[in-house]
């Protein structure tokens, strides 16, 4: 077994300065580019935590909930939220970054992702310790969420 290690352990943040080649015809960030930086954090989050090779599992969940535009700065705040046996949820928050620092969410997403070995079979994660009551909360959401997609599998989702 594998030794456990805090949600801060591979917390990541990472920033964007939105420029043309982010913008789709309305004017705003495309959400295809928001998507691959998600699934990017995702996977930075996971691999520090996993310390081997991961790949997405599911897209859990994804809300746009502002948009983006045209030299706006972007940042994405990854975490973990819970883990399984050989799977982690991470949780993505976005944000536009005004001039005098405040951030704005304009998106939330929940990625699962998977460790792996070099041979692409399931390999065990290490624990998560969770420190705060925002971490617990999130724990017990995670732990929801998970019986949802054993839940959804199972039906055919």
């Amino acid at each position: 077994m594998h030794r456990m290690k805090r949600v801060e352990d591979s917390r990541t943040e990472n920033t964007f300065l939105i420029m043309n080649k982010h913008i789709n015809c309305y004017g705003r960030l495309f959400g295809g580019v928001l998507m691959q930086w998600i699934d990017e954090m995702a996977g930075i989050v996971a691999r520090r935590h996993a310390g081997t090779i991961v790949t997405t599992a599911c897209v859990d969940n994804l809300n746009f909930k502002a948009g983006a535009y045209l030299g706006d700065v972007v940042v994405l705040i990854g975490k973990l939220t819970y883990v399984g046996r050989t799977s982690m949820e991470v949780r993505i928050d976005t944000y536009v970054e005004e001039s005098d620092g405040t951030r704005r969410m304009i998106n939330r997403a929940y990625e699962v992702m998977v460790a792996l070995d070099e041979d692409d079979n399931k390999v065990d994660v290490p624990g998560l310790i969770v420190e705060t009551e925002s971490e617990k909360a999130e724990w017990e959401g995670g732990e929801k969420r998970y019986t949802l997609r054993k839940e959804r599998r199972r039906e055919g989702y």
